[in-house]
C-alpha cells in the first residue's frame, strides 16, 4: 500500500492521490499508527448484496415503502409512499446543485440549507483524505421512489448522498468493501459530526457508499454542527483540509463515538 505525497492545506489546495489494493477483513484491526503523510485509498471490488432490511434510526418517522415490481442486486425494489423520507425530512421535487469546494467542478444536488452544509463537509473530507472524486462517483437528490432499503429514501429529501455506489452497493459484506484506513477517516468524520451524520457502513444491511443526515429538521445538534463548520471556513487551518484522522487523540475519540452509536 502506498501513501500520498502531500497533505491538503486549504480548500482549494491540490490533492495528490495514491492508489492501493487491499482485501478488507470482516473485523476491524486495531487503530493504525499515525502516518507521516495522509493516506488515500481507491475503491475495492463490489460484490453481490445480501438480504437483511435496515432498521431506521429514531429520526426515521416515515411509513414503510410499498412493494413494487422488479428487483436489483438481489433485493426487491419498493416504492416509497410518504411525503417525508425515513429520517423525517420532506421529500423534494427538486434540489439545487452545490459545488464541493476544493474538488474542482464536482457538484451534488442536496436540500438547501443546513443539510447541504453538513453533507458538503463530509464530501470535502472524503476528497481530501481518502480519494478525489469525479462527478460520476457522487449522487445526491433523486426523484426515483424505488428503494431497496428505507435508508435509500433519504435521497428523495436531498438529505443523503452516495459515493461510488457501484463499488459499495447495498448489502455488500464489509470484508469486501472499504479498507481499514478508509474506515478510520470515515469514523473520524462521524465523530466530528456528533451523531448528525450516519454512515451506511454501520447499518443492516450495509451500504458503505451511503451517508445521510440522521436528525430531523430543526434539531439543535444540526444547528450547532453547522455553526462549527461555518466557523472553520472563516479560519484557515481548521476544518476540512486541515485534519489528520490518524492522530492518536482523534482515533481515541472516534473509537469512543463508535462504541456509543
Amino acid at each position: 500500500m502506498s501513501d500520498t505525497d502531500a497533505r491538503t492545506a486549504t480548500e482549494a489546495g491540490d490533492v495528490t492521490t495514491a492508489t492501493a489494493t487491499e482485501a478488507g477483513g470482516a473485523t476491524r484491526p486495531s487503530p493504525p499508527s499515525r502516518p507521516t503523510r495522509r493516506r488515500v485509498l481507491t475503491v475495492s471490488t463490489a460484490i453481490a448484496a445480501t438480504s437483511v432490511l435496515w432498521a431506521p434510526t429514531p429520526a426515521s418517522a416515515a411509513p414503510a415503502a410499498a412493494p413494487a415490481a422488479g428487483a436489483e442486486g438481489g433485493r426487491r425494489a419498493t416504492t416509497w409512499p410518504g411525503r417525508v423520507s425515513a429520517n423525517g425530512w420532506p421529500v423534494l421535487a427538486s434540489a439545487p446543485a452545490h459545488r464541493v469546494q476544493g474538488a474542482g467542478a464536482l457538484t451534488v444536488r442536496l436540500a438547501e440549507g443546513d443539510a447541504a452544509t453538513v453533507l458538503l463537509h463530509v464530501l470535502r473530507r472524503y476528497c481530501y483524505e481518502i480519494d478525489m472524486l469525479a462527478q460520476h462517483d457522487v449522487a445526491g437528490h433523486t426523484t426515483d421512489r424505488a428503494v431497496r432499503a428505507d435508508l435509500e429514501s433519504n435521497r428523495l429529501s436531498g438529505t443523503a448522498l452516495t459515493i461510488r455506489e457501484v463499488a459499495y452497493p447495498l448489502g455488500a459484506p464489509a470484508g469486501n468493501g472499504m479498507g481499514a484506513e478508509q474506515i478510520t477517516v470515515i469514523e473520524d468524520i462521524l465523530a466530528e459530526c456528533q451523531g448528525v451524520v450516519a454512515w451506511g457502513g454501520e447499518t443492516s444491511p450495509l451500504k458503505q457508499s451511503h451517508f445521510q443526515i440522521d436528525v430531523p429538521p430543526g434539531d439543535a445538534r444540526l444547528r450547532k454542527l453547522v455553526a462549527r463548520i461555518n466557523g472553520w471556513s472563516e479560519h484557515p487551518g481548521q476544518g476540512a483540509g486541515a485534519t489528520d484522522a490518524f492522530e492518536p487523540g482523534r482515533i481515541s475519540r472516534a473509537r469512543k463515538a463508535r462504541n456509543a452509536r
